[in-house]
């Protein structure tokens, strides 16, 4: 997942994520601050992120296929 959030705010640097560490404010925050908008709209950004990620399916690790 953290694959995906670095997708969709790729202004925020390693170090950035390192302090986010998992922690939603931290991530609106440095939202925020990388992106220059107001807290009510990063938050609302991390909001749609989250529910999009909880939307997706899960996907089963392919199997490979039986030759006979």
């Amino acid at each position: 997942m953290k694959g995906k959030a670095r997708e969709q705010w790729g202004k925020l640097t390693d170090s950035d994520w390192d302090q986010i560490a998992g922690k939603k404010d931290q991530l609106v925050g440095r939202i925020q601050e990388r992106y220059g908008i107001s807290k009510d709209e990063a938050q609302k950004q991390a909001d749609a992120w989250a529910k999009a990620q909880s939307e997706e399916p899960v996907r089963e690790p392919h199997e490979p296929s039986v030759r006979r």
